[in-house]
């Protein structure tokens, strides 16, 4: 009878002893306390030294597939309890109806309205780059393409009958738009009888740690993911497959500046009508802090100070404001990302998109901004639910995760100024910028130490 199990080793001994070598150095690396993006980077430069011998020697690397695959199917697993429960809790935690209809439905709205503009540059600048021309790669054998529906049915599609048969099935839009409808139940419940939603608002917070909690430990996995799935494409392709991944680095450049510049110079200069050139001097703490810890929460309290000492915004609207912007705005992880990202692996699997497919990747942009808020990593999330809406193979979003640290800088840096740029805009809509102060250039003295 033949062992399976002694076959594996005995075909596959050599990756199986390089992966073992591999993930004991990402470990020593992580208790050494080096940090997260640079073990990345470790990580898929290990990665496409192992897959380059083992495809000049001709060794067989299903080992270090299977390492690349639990990492995706763990990716999957997270996909609609973190969609469900993190839409519900993000918008129940506004107070009341009022609160809802007034700063709550505006700031939202700038939130997902500048995400859907990032999406649609992030797409418009793919299509243009095209950063997956140059590899091409093997449909998982597992995948089954989508039929393209009539345009009646995926507005059918996209409400929900059967929320848990959704979820089982896979169907991320009609998940999302039934989370909305029960958050806002909630909220207008709250604003009523308040004691009637606390055991479920006591629920959706405790579910959200839990699931915290989880998403760190797949999160932390993503150096040894990307050693496998990097070290797996090298070993099919070769090195000349890779080397297209440049591109992907420069068409998010291209579409992270794109917005910055015209987005949030245009929404400074023409809805708040100030100086766009002063307003971005007097926010450069904010972006500053952004790039470099690549975390909007670390950014936060100094985008507060910013957004109120330097900005001359009042306080109420900042409190409100930033901190929903650090946990739900997210232009660059959620917008221009999964758009870059949908399109370069449509493209490595070759896959074709029509426009009924670009709509759907920019409404499913929107709507999942709101999904992924205060998760860590939201940008995988995001892309993660993108993909599995649009029916692309996971395993593509593998390929670009060894030079996502690169990109997060500027993701964020983007993701913290459209905060401070809703910050402007909803005070002075709601009256509460002090324009003359800001002309003056007065400003108070910023106290950093705490960020």
């Amino acid at each position: 009878m033949k062992n399976n199990l002694l076959t594996a080793f005995q075909t596959n001994w050599v990756s199986l002893l390089v992966s073992i070598a591999v993930i004991a150095i990402l470990v020593l690396l992580a208790r050494k306390r080096v940090s997260f993006g640079t073990r990345v980077f470790i990580a898929m430069g290990l990665g496409l030294l192992a897959g380059i011998a083992f495809n000049t020697f001709k060794l067989e690397y299903k080992s270090v597939s299977t390492i690349g695959t639990i990492y995706v199917n763990l990716i999957k697993m997270l996909v609609m309890p973190l969609v469900f429960v993190l839409v519900i809790n993000s918008i129940s935690s506004l107070t009341s109806m009022t609160h809802l209809r007034k700063l709550g439905v505006k700031t939202i709205l700038w939130f997902l309205g500048t995400t859907g503009v990032a999406a649609i540059i992030g797409l418009l600048v793919a299509l243009a780059v095209d950063p997956g021309n140059g590899i091409q790669a093997a449909v998982p054998k597992d995948f089954k393409a989508r039929e393209i529906p009539t345009f009646s049915q995926v507005i059918l599609d996209l409400v929900p009958s059967n929320p848990i048969g959704d979820m089982a099935g896979g169907k991320v839009v009609p998940v999302l738009i039934f989370a909305i409808f029960v958050a806002v139940a909630i909220v207008h419940i709250n604003s009523r009888k308040p004691e009637a939603v606390e055991p479920v608002k006591t629920l959706l917070k405790s579910a959200t740690e839990v699931l915290h909690q989880v998403v760190k430990y797949v999160i932390r996995l993503t150096p040894y993911g990307v050693y496998a799935l990097i070290g797996a494409m090298a070993a099919r392709y070769g090195l000349e497959t890779l080397t297209p991944l440049a591109k992907v680095i420069i068409a998010s450049y291209i579409a992270l500046i794109l917005h910055f510049v015209f987005v949030f110079g245009g929404l400074v200069s023409f809805v708040a009508k100030v100086n766009p050139i002063k307003f971005f001097k007097k926010a450069y703490p904010t972006i500053a802090v952004a790039f470099t810890t690549r975390s909007s929460y670390a950014t936060l309290p100094v985008n507060l100070e910013v957004i109120t000492k330097r900005l001359r915004v009042s306080p109420r609207i900042a409190s409100f404001v930033a901190p929903l912007g650090a946990s739900m705005n997210f232009n660059g992880c959620g917008g221009v990302w999964p758009a870059i990202v949908a399109v370069f692996v449509a493209r490595v699997y070759n896959i074709p998109l029509d426009f009924t497919d670009y709509i759907v990747l920019v409404l499913v942009s929107v709507i999942s901004s709101i999904g992924v808020a205060g998760v860590p990593g939201p940008a995988a999330i995001s892309t993660t639910v993108v993909l599995t809406a649009m029916g692309l193979p996971l395993e593509g979003m593998g390929l670009v995760l060894g030079v996502e640290a690169l990109i997060d800088m500027g993701r964020t840096a983007v993701n913290a100024t459209g905060t401070t740029v809703t910050s402007l805009v909803v005070a002075n809509s709601e009256g509460e910028f002090d324009r003359a102060s800001f002309d003056r250039d007065e400003e108070d003295e910023l106290e950093l130490a705490g960020a």
